[in-house]
């Protein structure tokens, strides 16, 4: 995982794909987006930024089945190498196994839980949204992306036991009916697709075992080396920012959201030149200047919401940051 959910450039051109074969040029829904027409050379992108291209592509075609046509065209190329090694498992319950184990590869902005039952398992989607809300077209093309990938590797159209979504119907019915072929429900619990468990175990027929683990050792070594670049000190400062408060994030509830043990991501900040501890020391020193020169609030209540236990603790560290005392800071700031 990355503190920042980010998102893999094969999932940003199928969905820049989509709009085009909907006569809408990728200049143009870029600029709608508000996004640099250089932000298609990114390898990764932030999930607020796929959520713009979403939402501009919604402005840009007015189709309501877009989020629909766009997981529906979605193969194991739209992923390369991950696609790869999905193809070649032995089972469709084995490459759902691998799309949880490598998702961060295409996106870390959702994850799929699986929940077997006795004749049929739910693959339910969570969506792991940024600042921005996830536009309800994303999830549409999730659930499709399932159905599609399904019916590409299996070489048969895919027909599901049921889908159902947590958010209101986008479009007609015939266009759910079209992709699903099966009954489709909204404003549920989840939102997911029900398979039969004969279709998951049933072998696929470009099953290769050998060919299997050589994708696979591919796969890994890429989710490797994006975890080795996933610590950064600009977002993980931004972490701490958006955390702090009268009790002070630690380094465990970091390294739990990253993915990675306290001690590989103490690693990763030294490389860096930084501890995690300093990174926070510096988050509350610029919090604690713009507290104590724009706000009126006592200095006690200050330090409070800075994590100090004690004011006296509070004014020593003030002290160091800018070697004069709060009051005094704050009357020559005023």
């Amino acid at each position: 995982m990355t503190l920042e959910a980010t998102v893999s450039l094969g999932w940003v051109n199928t969905v820049i794909a989509a709009a085009q074969r909907l006569s809408v040029d990728a200049d143009k829904l870029l600029t709608t987006a508000g996004l640099p027409a250089a932000a298609r050379k990114q390898e990764r992108w932030p999930i607020d930024d796929i959520t713009r291209l979403w939402h501009a592509a919604e402005r840009c075609t007015n189709d309501p089945g877009f989020g629909l046509k766009v997981g529906a065209e979605f193969t194991p190329m739209s992923i390369s190498g991950v696609g790869f090694a999905l193809q070649s498992a032995a089972t469709l319950r084995e490459a759902v196994v691998m799309v949880q184990r490598y998702q961060r590869l295409i996106s870390d902005g959702g994850r799929f839980q699986v929940l077997a039952g006795q004749a049929a398992t739910w693959l339910v989607y969570h969506p792991r949204q940024g600042k921005l809300a996830f536009s309800p077209y994303q999830i549409e093309a999730v659930l499709a992306a399932v159905v599609g990938f399904a019916s590409w590797v299996t070489g048969t159209r895919m027909q599901p036991l049921r889908v159902q979504f947590s958010q209101a119907r986008l479009g007609p019915l015939p266009g759910y009916q079209a992709v699903f072929q099966c009954p489709v429900e909204f404003e549920q619990a989840f939102s997911g697709v029900l398979m039969d468990n004969a279709v998951l175990d049933q072998p696929l027929p470009q099953a290769d075992p050998q060919l299997a683990q050589v994708h696979e050792r591919y796969s890994t070594a890429r989710l490797a080396a994006l975890s080795m670049s996933s610590v950064s000190v600009p977002e993980m400062k931004q972490w701490l920012a958006t955390r702090l408060g009268p009790n002070l994030p630690r380094r465990s509830m970091a390294a739990k959201a990253l993915g990675i043990s306290e001690r590989t991501l103490a690693r990763r900040l030294r490389e860096q030149g930084h501890t995690f501890d300093g990174l926070l020391d510096e988050v509350r020193q610029v919090r604690a200047l713009q507290a104590v020169a724009d706000t009126h609030a006592s200095l006690p209540a200050i330090a409070e919401s800075l994590g100090f236990a004690e004011v006296s603790t509070f004014y020593r560290a003030f002290r160091r940051w800018t070697g004069l005392s709060p009051g005094r800071w704050r009357k020559l700031q005023s």
